[in-house]
């Protein structure tokens, strides 16, 4: 294996992708079984190899197998039966009702698949963000490259071991390697790319994927506030927070960044948040770093950004009320709960990706609103309230990707909501049906009978009739 990755894939990636563009185009007219099909082995491989991936996601950032059962096996298993549930329909060509205007026509809607597509997925859930959007690919009918992260070299290996006992290359492949890897397949004139990552780095991905017009889907980040307002239950929202905000030690796209709280609510909350740490990561009192149900940072670069982040902020006046321990050797972060934010703070601008969980506050809700809107659009909004008046006013005078009310995080896993961003935090929706579409085409067909029909009397010479015909029809239609 690492003798393959230290070649120079350059010309096996062109070849690979010619093999690829034939085999997109025997795939155009794939049944239905055949798709399912494909969708099965990758279930079944999954089954056979559960604890591979365990050992794989232990590798490389000490993720607690049954966290690695919740984030990175069930998304998928479950993105794979709800499309094996689904397919026939998303499948079928789709009736168009017939204006007056174009009365004896008939029109559908066929979805076709785009051709070939690149994947390229991101380190913090290296097997979910890989393969989820791979069943998309394959429902829809198209051949896929993936380009794992290098940045989780055990699970990387082990998406190029499991699609290479499953597909041929001309089907599905996987290439590893750097940002030169991923440069030489943008280069490529993909029908599809789909991307995880940063908004820095997603607008690279567009930008390539201009020179070949090529459709993307963008799954990016940015800053997901939540919003406790004082209608909120306190000791239920604490709960969720921390969870939300600690699964994959906060290394999440979705989890909460910062908390905006009503200023007469903050005491309580930050006290319920201690308890919930302390409740979920040491009930034992033994010390949350030997805790097992909390994975660690993924590399030494990402950890000294976290660290680096904590001594600006304390050196510009923000207060550690929790946590802020830390063991480089082991790339350990204890939970951290910090108030005295300011936006001169790298904290406060930057997304955070790791366990510190900033504490806002405001007195009036529309500071907290106002405050949201002077920021890019979020990936996602995470609203605490009681009050349905109180959720309305948040939800429409925000804009964000998606929304949760009373909870966080849990979207991600509802098949039936189009995931993804807006703006800054992304292009384009996955999951489910949403994904399937990212890959297809909807092609749009009409059927004219043969002979006299209403186009007929449209057609030069333009005389009083015709004319009055058009009036007709832009006044009336």
């Amino acid at each position: 294996m690492e003798e393959q990755n230290n070649q120079n894939p350059n010309s096996e990636i062109a070849s690979v992708f010619e093999s690829q563009q034939k085999t997109s185009i025997t795939w155009r007219t794939s049944t239905l079984e055949e798709r399912k099909g494909r969708l099965k082995e990758i279930r079944n491989w999954i089954q056979a190899n559960h604890s591979q991936i365990h050992e794989a996601l232990w590798k490389d950032f000490q993720k607690p197998k049954t966290e690695t059962d919740l984030s990175e096996v069930f998304p998928v298993t479950s993105e794979i039966n709800h499309a094996l549930k689904n397919l026939k329909s998303w499948m079928k060509s789709r009736s168009q009702s017939t204006p007056l205007p174009m009365l004896g026509t008939k029109a559908y809607i066929q979805p076709e698949p785009k051709g070939t597509a690149l994947i390229i997925a991101p380190w913090n859930y290296p097997f979910n963000l890989a393969i989820g959007p791979l069943v998309s690919a394959i429902a829809a009918g198209c051949t896929a490259i993936i380009k794992p992260s290098e940045m989780t070299p055990a699970t990387s290996a082990l998406i190029e071991e499991m699609i290479s006992e499953i597909f041929p290359k001309d089907q599905i492949a996987v290439f590893q390697g750097d940002a030169e890897v991923s440069k030489e397949l943008l280069a490529l004139p993909f029908d599809h790319i789909f991307f995880t990552g940063s908004p820095q780095v997603g607008k690279i991905v567009m930008e390539n994927a201009a020179k070949n017009l090529c459709s993307v889907t963008l799954e990016l980040g940015g800053k997901s506030p939540a919003i406790v307002t004082e209608s909120a239950d306190i000791q239920d929202t604490a709960k969720k927070l921390v969870w939300g905000k600690l699964v994959n030690c906060g290394q999440t796209c979705v989890a909460p960044d910062y908390i905006l709280v009503h200023e007469s609510q903050k005491d309580l909350l930050l006290s319920e948040l201690k308890i919930g740490i302390q409740e979920m990561y040491d009930s034992n009192y033994e010390g949350i770093e030997k805790s097992p149900d909390l994975a660690r940072i993924v590399n030494d670069r990402h950890f000294q950004r976290l660290d680096d982040y904590l001594k600006d902020a304390e050196e510009k006046g923000a207060v550690i009320e929790f946590g802020g321990k830390r063991n480089q050797h082991h790339r350990y972060l204890e939970p951290t709960l910090i108030t005295g934010i300011s936006d001169s703070m790298k904290i406060a601008e930057e997304e955070i990706f790791g366990p510190i969980l900033p504490i806002i506050t405001y007195s009036e809700l529309q500071q907290a609103i106002n405050y949201i809107n002077a920021k890019p659009k979020a990936l996602a909004l995470y609203v605490f309230s009681q009050e349905k008046a109180e959720q309305e006013l948040i939800l429409h005078q925000t804009s964000s990707g998606n929304a949760v009310i009373n909870d966080c995080v849990l979207h991600f896993l509802h098949n039936e909501l189009p995931f993804g961003g807006v703006n800054n935090s992304g292009i384009g929706k996955a999951h489910g049906y949403h994904g399937f579409l990212a890959f297809s085409n909807e092609k749009g067909i009409l059927k004219q009978r043969v002979g006299l029909n209403n186009v007929t009397l449209l057609r030069p010479p333009y005389g009083l009739k015709t004319k009055q015909l058009i009036n007709s029809l832009i006044k009336w239609f």
